[in-house]
């Protein structure tokens, strides 16, 4: 395991982030590097595309999973 030295506005919306999406700061930062290496890697995909990916092969049902309007 690394460190990883990050500017502090970064860290302040890491933080932020965080908080909204129900992780923690690393596990947000985490996150946002897997997708961003997931984007460079398949640059055709929308987000949405790449996050359904990732959550059906993570065994995730999202047949019985229905969009949620706020």
């Amino acid at each position: 395991m690394g460190i990883v030295n990050i500017d502090d506005e970064v860290h302040e919306q890491l933080r932020r982030a965080s908080t909204a999406s129900c992780r923690s700061i690393n596990g947000q930062a985490v996150f946002w590097i897997k997708m961003g290496m997931l984007c460079e890697l398949n640059p055709t995909l929308s987000f949405n595309e790449l996050l359904t990916r990732e959550l059906k092969a993570a065994g995730v049902d999202l047949a019985g999973i229905s969009t949620v309007t706020i």
